[in-house]
């Protein structure tokens, strides 16, 4: 392992089973039951897949992103509940919140797991340990749930720390011990390693990050080109990635799934300008406007379709994202054939008080209009209120 200079301790904290571990604490008759939270299983017929499950349904080989259909059929006598992303949202501002007073360096990677850089602040609470001990402890008297807890010299080995210390476990790796803890891992663990890397390596007789670490660079790099090159560095646990306390938003996306397979060009429609209006929603909720409008349409079969426009201008006007996608809509080769999924993003983002130099003429005035439509959204719900295309 190469030095890497002074010591860093990097921090991986990631919740467990965060929608299900909520839903059973805010339930105490779903406690000790197996909870399953994503889509509709509809006695086996659902479309849609598991957001999280409890520990409980994952002795049953329940997981995440598995078909909601068999989850059912694994585990039908399991709790299946809607997601709530509002009420867990307001869970996850309250952790983020809590990890803030342990350190500036909070890099939030999704709704449930972030990285900390305690490097500098750890000392508040003794040593690097007992720091993570305090937030662990902190978030369970704050939330009432758990986490698990990496910490170590890099992002990655943290990371992949706190996946071994799961459930409500905490597990260090000190810089001199790095190597000989990544060493006898499989070499699928490390980032940028899929199944078909994986494949590739295992048939060079490479089965853990140690085998790798073995290898020489010219051989990796020959053989996977600049990505052999991480490989190598990984293995040999050289990672310099660091903390970065605000992660930008890169793009803002909503999809959805029909219950039937469907050729309805009304029906399609009327579920992609209903997206278009909920992306538009949660771009002015951000703060944000998008100049790139793509649309994704999956066809019965799995076969996957996307088109992408650029505007002139960012927008976050839902009847902008209307006639952008109703343009890619035309161009999609999708005729005579069921659409399975439809979806919409927006990227290319900045910020939604940016001015532009030459500013459509009444665009402020629309502008005055949506803040309205937000407001009444927010006291009354999203429902309350939508788009007149949406509707037709």
């Amino acid at each position: 392992m190469i030095e890497m200079g002074n010591e860093r301790y990097i921090v991986h904290l990631d919740m467990d089973a965060f929608f299900a571990a909520v839903e059973q604490r805010d339930n105490p008759e779903y406690r000790g039951k197996p909870v399953i939270v994503g889509a509709d299983p509809k006695q086996g017929k659902g479309r849609g897949v598991v957001s999280t499950c409890s520990y409980e349904a994952r002795k049953f080989g329940v997981r995440s992103a598995m078909p909601i259909s068999a989850a059912y059929q694994k585990c039908p006598q399991a709790i299946f509940l809607p997601v709530d992303m509002e009420k867990y949202s307001l869970v996850s501002e309250r952790i983020i919140g809590i990890l803030r007073g342990f350190s500036p360096f909070v890099e939030q990677v999704s709704i449930d797991e972030a990285f900390l850089d305690i490097s500098a602040s750890y000392k508040l609470h003794g040593t690097p340990y007992r720091s993570c001990a305090a937030m662990k402890d902190k978030i369970k008297e704050a939330t009432g749930l758990t986490a698990s807890v990496g910490l170590a010299p890099t992002k990655m080995a943290a990371k992949i720390a706190s996946d071994l210390s799961k459930p409500d476990g905490l597990l260090e790796v000190k810089n001199d011990g790095l190597f000989d803890f990544l060493s006898p891992l499989d070499v699928g663990r490390l980032w940028g390693v899929g199944e078909k890397t994986k494949a590739a390596l295992n048939d060079m007789g490479i089965r853990t990050i140690g085998d790798l670490g073995r290898r020489s660079k010219e051989e990796l790099t020959g053989v996977f080109g600049r990505n052999g090159i991480w490989f190598w560095e990984a293995s040999r646990g050289i990672d310099t990635g660091e903390v970065i306390p605000e992660h930008e938003a890169k793009s803002v996306s909503n999809e959805s799934t029909f219950e039937r397979d469907t050729n309805d060009k009304i029906e399609v429609e009327r579920e992609l300008f209903r997206l278009c209006e909920l992306v538009s929603d949660r771009l002015r909720e951000g703060r944000f406007k998008g100049r790139t409008v793509t649309l994704k349409i999956r066809l019965e079969g799995f076969k996957t379709y996307t088109r992408s426009v650029t505007l002139p201008e960012p927008t976050n006007f839902p009847e902008e994202l209307i006639r952008a996608v109703r343009r890619l809509r035309e161009g999609f080769p999708d005729k005579g054939s069921k659409v399975r999924l439809v979806g919409v993003r927006v990227a290319n983002l900045s910020g939604a008080d940016e001015r532009t130099l030459f500013r459509p003429q009444g665009e402020e005035k629309k502008e005055e209009v949506h803040k309205a439509v937000d407001r009444i959204k927010k006291k009354f719900g999203r429902g309350c209120i939508f788009h007149a295309s949406a509707a037709a």
